[in-house]
């Protein structure tokens, strides 16, 4: 499960250090190679929650099998890609090939769960977010060793290692089918709404390619989102065995407000991370491996702060500290300016790495308690969706705040912004009095 769950982190830390050396070997603007950013962030954004469901439908084997085998796929194709589209399709396909492992896994863990009577694999669970966030710190180090032995090339051919390793040990450790039947923990029997998928994935294409430009010119974008998502509403509620059941999912306020949540959070990690590095190379003048450096603090906080509560299943306390500690990160960003000392760029980095950690693994943990079992592998999904909207939520406010370049003022404006973000994220805490039963005995 942890091997197979690190194959898209990895993918997204890798390139960051490889857009360069891609764009030297095309020829081609950094406006197309950004390209293999969206291209991923989109396919599993999509891929997530559709994948997650025909887990749902037909068990964890089938679709993690086939996930990981499109992963080798798609790293031979990238290997040999001998123009810039085919490294761009290669990047699609790892999206959603890496898809499948995360959903795969919750279901997984749900159904050891009832035959085992373990109420809450809270350690499980922890190693897979511990283990996730050690990749993104590690990833881009990873991505630069390689290029360094054989250039970018072998960014995509190490996938192929990878995701030999996982069919070996899906294929002997995963439980089929029929094995799920006989201890009474059968896939759903309706089969997939393909139709609902399909109108799912284009409202949230739509919905995404405006939210990468949010520009006034792009408004039709929007206007294809509201229709085709209609659609897909209208679809949903009269389907007798839907792709998300809306009726459901609108009755589970504790799980809407887990995504919501999670909306939020990815907001203020992503922007921090982005707009945070981007102002230390521009106006606080380091180099890229010294902004770098002065980055490894706030993962370390995050990684540690997860392993010292990861077997704790309660959420409350976890996302009650995980806000206040957020909001007074984003109030210290206030603080910065071109001459701050480094031991306060330090400070403020470590202090926000404390919520990236409490507060991914208590919306992970709240998930696990709140979803429907029968949609678990859908439900882990739309996490996963959240996450990347609010990533490209962060993405589009760092482009508005840095029109003139990553200024101290720009940083300023986007503090201000991220403190609103997570004032909102404490309000919609402290509201969720269903939290107080998550983790909780009965």
């Amino acid at each position: 499960m942890i091997l197979g769950s690190i194959l898209n982190p990895i993918n997204s830390a890798m390139l960051a250090v490889a857009l360069i050396p891609i764009g030297q070997a095309f020829n081609a603007a950094p406006s197309e190679t950004a390209w293999l950013i969206t291209g991923l962030y989109v396919a599993t954004a999509v891929g997530q929650p559709v994948i997650g469901r025909l887990v749902d439908a037909y068990g964890p084997r089938l679709l993690y099998l086939t996930g990981t085998a499109l992963v080798g796929v798609a790293g031979l194709i990238g290997m040999l890609a001998p123009e810039l589209w085919v490294l761009i399709l290669s990047r699609v396909l790892l999206g959603f090939g890496t898809s499948a492992a995360y959903p795969a896994s919750m279901f997984l863990l749900r159904t050891e769960s009832e035959r085992t009577g373990v109420r809450s694999p809270s350690g499980i669970l922890a190693a897979l977010s511990i283990c996730n966030q050690v990749v993104s710190v590690f990833g881009p180090p990873l991505g630069g060793l390689l290029i360094g032995v054989g250039g970018w090339h072998w960014i995509f051919g190490v996938n192929v290692p990878l995701s030999l390793a996982c069919l070996v040990l899906g294929a002997l450790r995963l439980p089929r089918a029929s094995t799920l039947r006989r201890q009474g923990h059968a896939p759903a029997a309706e089969g997939a709404d393909i139709t609902g998928m399909v109108l799912f994935a284009a409202t949230l294409t739509a919905f995404m390619m405006f939210l990468m430009d949010p520009e006034v010119g792009h408004w039709y974008l929007l206007v294809l989102t509201a229709a085709v998502g209609g659609g897909f509403v209208l679809r949903e509620l009269r389907t007798p065995a839907p792709f998300l059941d809306l009726r459901v999912l609108g009755g589970n306020l504790p799980l809407l407000a887990t995504y919501v949540r999670q909306f939020l959070a990815f907001i203020t990690s992503y922007a921090f991370l982005f707009g945070f590095t981007q102002w230390l190379e521009e106006s606080r003048s380091l180099s890229p491996s010294a902004a770098g450096l002065l980055l490894l603090p706030m993962s370390v906080a995050a990684i540690a702060v997860t392993a010292a509560t990861g077997r704790h299943p309660e959420v409350r306390g976890k996302l009650l500290a995980g806000s206040l500690v957020q909001i007074v990160g984003c109030a210290a960003m206030l603080l910065l300016h071109a001459t701050s000392p480094v031991w306060l760029l330090v400070l403020v980095g470590t202090v926000l790495g404390i919520p990236q950690g409490l507060n991914g693994l208590a919306n992970q943990n709240a998930l696990y308690a709140q979803a429907d079992p029968a949609r678990m592998g859908s439900s882990a999904g739309l996490l996963r969706t959240f996450m990347y909207l609010g990533a490209l939520a962060a993405s589009a406010a760092n482009a508005a705040f840095y029109r003139d370049g990553a200024t101290t003022a720009g940083l300023h404006h986007l503090a201000w912004l991220l403190l609103a973000i997570a004032v909102l994220f404490l309000t919609v805490t402290v509201v969720d009095r269903s939290l107080r039963r998550v983790g909780r005995p009965s």
